[in-house]
């Protein structure tokens, strides 16, 4: 059965983020025509690997959080309806905040003042798929998210 999740990041300025949940693959795109990346990821059972454009994301569960990376930045997420957690590296990094209200998901990555808010549709997927979709859509179009090391 194939699902819809959809939504904003960032707010007015931000970008749409737009994905198709069909079973275990999670397949779309975060931004438009010309600015986007694509998104295409696949739930295992030890975690969510794939791509969004050409950055690798292998997320891996670890002692009740899912762990890994997207890109070259790491990630943490905590819980399912109430998703908490932490994107980057400790000095320079997003804090995760997010709920899940029936088939609605509100967050943010990050600070009050250099933060993103997003909201997305969930369809009938958990909050933790899509805080996760959330943070690779940053990763793809933020430009301080995705900086090469």
């Amino acid at each position: 059965m194939e699902d819809v999740l959809k939504g904003r990041l960032g707010g007015t300025d931000g970008f749409d983020v737009r994905c198709s949940l069909d079973g275990d693959r999670i397949v779309g795109r975060a931004g438009g025509k010309l600015h986007g990346k694509d998104i295409n990821l696949e739930i295992t059972e030890t975690g969510v690997v794939g791509v969004v454009g050409n950055d690798d994301v292998k997320v891996e569960l670890q002692e009740g959080e899912l762990r890994g990376h997207v890109g070259r930045e790491r990630v943490t997420l905590r819980g399912v309806d109430r998703v908490t957690g932490f994107f980057g590296e400790p000095i320079v990094g997003w804090n995760i905040l997010a709920q899940q209200q029936g088939q609605k998901l509100i967050g943010r990555l990050g600070s009050t003042v250099l933060g993103k808010d997003f909201e997305f549709d969930l369809g009938s997927a958990p909050g933790w798929v899509g805080t996760l979709v959330a943070v690779v859509a940053f990763y793809a179009l933020e430009p301080r998210a995705s900086v090469k090391k």
